[in-house]
């Protein structure tokens, strides 16, 4: 029996590849990732899904050093432009620091196990590795 995964959000889409979806906006084409009943840019109602691009640019991101207990630090959250859509992620799979962290690098959508339950349903998470 094969082990099933869910995504730790509904716009991360487990299948070959993963990758994500938003919710764009059909008069002004506005994307966002969760729900919405209108268009923030132009009051617009209706929205498509659209994949998102899986490789992307980094434009910002801290070291967080200090968290909620139970998270390890440091850890890097970015944000990053995949074509266009501006996604906030952590950037994983990379030494957490300037030396290995900059603005501009390329990075590419990953996803990770976060744990698996009694039932043997695993919780998948996604985040941003070096391209």
């Amino acid at each position: 029996m094969d082990q099933q995964r869910i995504p730790l959000v509904d716009y991360l889409v487990l299948d070959e590849p993963d990758h994500l979806i938003a919710h764009e906006c059909t008069t002004c084409s506005a994307r966002y990732f969760s729900r919405r009943n209108a268009c923030a840019s132009c009051g617009g109602t209706e929205f498509n899904d659209v994949p998102i691009e899986p490789v992307g640019e980094l434009r910002s991101f801290t070291i967080v050093s200090f968290a909620a207990p139970g998270v390890a630090v440091p850890f890097v959250a970015g944000v990053v432009d995949c074509a266009g859509t501006t996604v906030r992620g952590n950037v994983v799979n990379v030494t957490p620091d300037p030396e290995h962290v900059t603005l501009g690098m390329k990075v590419r959508l990953t996803t990770f196990g976060m744990g698996t339950d009694s039932h043997g349903v695993e919780a998948v998470g996604y985040g941003f590795e070096p391209a």
